[in-house]
């Protein structure tokens, strides 16, 4: 520690002899200043010991004692002369009343004497500090690369500078805190936090928050990936500043360099995707063990997972957190716009991932059928059209069984498929207008039955050559051939949005 007054008051060689302790006695001591001016706060930058041998005229003590304390000097050495053998009654008055330190200095002790001992002191202190600094240094590398950083880094930032200290993540959420007490300043950092995303980063904001000095930095290089805050009853010296600044260095490069290692991983799971879309079953597994616990085991069931990147950047986080307590084989990975959960059919995971979307909001869920790995590529394709549909309909969760049983028509748009379905029967609606024959209703029960005469004709309740007649008749009107599975399909379709259209 940097000399205190009270320690320089205990060497028997100075002599010294205290004449008002007040508040600063044991305050240290960063420089040792000798002045006779009667104003030297002009050159003091304040925690000073001063000096001085003037003699001011007793009416201007008092004035003179107020500007030093102005001045947050930590003290006054007064030094006597062979005809002034005291200090004067009106500075000791002054300097108890407004609890400045001040003592005497014998005529035979000289001011380099006491500046001497308290330089040769403040050194010594100075390499104490560097070595500390050192030690703290290497010990917040050590936190630094723990396998969970955040954890590591409070703990040590909370015993190093005994005070409260919080990462949080990018939106301000905790991710660590010590004592788990902290967590209650959360909520009163927000309009900070707010500040210092808007700023370039790195960024910090020294501010009171109740009865605590608190300083919060920003931690990323480009952009803001997390946040450090620290507080507690007492103000931080350089020394605590300068840790600070380390701490937000090591945090922001660990950031970054997850920030690489989990953009290498997203590739990697999407190469996994890939190769299992083309039937490369071995190698993929072969990557899926070296990223993970490796795939599911069959039967399995994909889930697609559809909506805003942020939503689905929070579900993936929800995902991993899940798989680490219900210690379940699943993979995901991203697939285009979606992004795949992959987990054994009937798991509790599986009952788990159905309730995503009532958590996370804007997101969509599409589920395929059970399957095997040889037919990944359909069931991937099951699960990404019923996300889709999911998404069009803004329904929380569509499994494909539901896309399947409502057809084709579902994946159209609903006034363009009216319009068609206009266009393509309008012959026969005009014919049915003004002519003998159903032959709108006598087309759908046709192609209803596959084609077939007999039943067909006997669920309108004609005659075969009837039926027949008024095929041939449509076939003319149209222009088209219905023994074409083309035009079957068109018409069909085309009759599926007539029934829902206002015609």
């Amino acid at each position: 520690m940097p000399p205190t007054i009270r320690d320089l008051l205990r060497i028997d060689g100075l002599g010294l002899v205290a004449r008002s302790e007040g508040r600063s006695v044991d305050h240290p001591i960063s420089w040792v200043h000798v002045s006779d001016l009667a104003d030297p706060t002009p050159y003091l930058n304040g925690g000073e010991l001063l000096l001085t041998a003037g003699r001011f005229p007793d009416g201007e003590l008092p004035s003179y004692v107020d500007r030093l304390v102005a001045a947050d000097v930590v003290g006054l050495g007064y030094g006597l002369e062979s005809r002034h053998d005291e200090v004067p009654t009106a500075m000791v008055e002054r300097a108890r009343s407004a609890r400045l330190p001040l003592f005497e200095v014998p005529a035979d002790t000289p001011f380099i004497a006491i500046g001497q001992v308290a330089a040769t002191a403040v050194a010594a202190d100075g390499d104490v500090v560097l070595r500390q600094t050192h030690k703290s240094q290497r010990e917040l590398i050590r936190a630094a690369t723990a396998r969970d950083a955040s954890a590591a880094m409070v703990r040590l930032l909370h015993g190093k500078l005994d005070a409260w200290a919080l990462i949080l993540d990018s939106a301000g959420a905790l991710v660590a805190g010590e004592p788990p007490s902290a967590a209650r300043w959360v909520a009163g950092l927000e309009g900070v936090l707010d500040r210092l995303r808007t700023a370039r980063t790195p960024a910090s904001s020294a501010f009171s928050f109740g009865d605590d000095e608190v300083i919060a930095h920003s931690l990323g290089n480009s952009t803001v990936r997390g946040f450090l805050a620290v507080g507690r009853g007492s103000s931080f010296d350089a020394s605590e500043r300068q840790l600070l600044s380390t701490a937000v260095a090591l945090l922001t490069m660990r950031l970054e360099e997850a920030l690489t290692h989990e953009a290498a991983d997203r590739q990697l799971r999407t190469g996994v995707l890939n190769l299992l879309r083309i039937g490369q079953l071995n190698t993929s597994r072969a990557i899926a063990r070296e990223l993970s616990d490796g795939l599911p085991r069959e039967p399995y069931r994909l889930f697609a997972l559809a909506g805003p990147s942020t939503a689905q950047a929070a579900a993936v986080e929800l995902v991993k957190s899940e798989m680490t307590r219900l210690r379940e084989h699943v993979f995901y990975a991203e697939s285009g716009d979606v992004t795949v959960v992959m987990v054994r059919d009937g798991r509790p995971f599986a009952l788990w991932l159905l309730e995503l979307p009532h958590r996370v909001d804007g997101l969509h869920l599409g589920l395929s059928d059970a399957s095997d790995y040889r037919h990944f590529a359909s069931a991937h394709r099951q699960a990404v059209q019923a996300a889709e549909v999911g998404v069009h309909e803004q329904t929380p969760v569509t499994r494909f069984t539901e896309v399947r049983e409502r057809g084709l028509a579902q994946f159209m748009d609903a006034g363009r498929a009216q319009a068609f379905a206009v266009a393509a029967l309008d012959p026969l609606v005009r014919h049915d207008q003004h002519g003998r024959g159903e032959l709108v209703d006598s087309l759908r029960v046709w192609l209803e039955q596959h084609g077939q005469w007999g039943p067909a004709a006997a669920r309108l309740g004609i005659h075969r050559h009837t039926l027949r007649h008024r095929i041939k008749k449509a076939e003319k009107l149209l222009h088209r051939p219905l023994d074409s599975p083309t035009s079957r399909a068109e018409l069909w379709l085309a009759l599926q949005a007539y029934d829902e259209s206002e015609h």
